[in-house]
C-alpha cells in the first residue's frame, strides 16, 4: 500500500488526502501507466471507504440519486432553435 494508513488519518488529513486524489484522477486517467493507474484506483478506494466509514449519515442530495437524476431529466425539454 502506498501511503499512510486511512483509518490512522484525521478527519482533516484525511480530506486534505481525498481532495489531493481528487485532483490528479484525471491526469493520472489520461497520462498515467497502468501500475499508477491501478495504485490511484486503489489508493481512492481505501480513502473514500474511509471517509463513508466515519460518515455513515452524510447528507445525500436528492438529485444526486438515481430518481433524482430521471426526475432532472424529465424537467428538462428540449428547447427548439437552442
Amino acid at each position: 500500500m502506498t501511503g499512510v494508513d486511512p483509518s490512522r488519518l484525521d478527519d482533516q488529513q484525511l480530506m486534505k488526502e481525498l481532495e489531493t486524489i481528487h485532483r490528479t484522477r484525471h491526469d493520472t486517467l489520461l497520462y498515467g501507466s497502468n501500475d499508477a493507474l491501478r495504485a490511484h484506483n486503489l489508493r481512492m478506494a481505501q480513502l473514500e471507504g474511509e471517509y463513508l466509514r466515519r460518515n455513515p449519515r452524510r447528507p445525500v442530495a436528492a438529485g444526486r440519486t438515481r430518481e433524482g437524476a430521471r426526475d432532472r431529466g424529465r424537467g428538462q425539454a428540449a428547447v427548439p432553435g437552442a
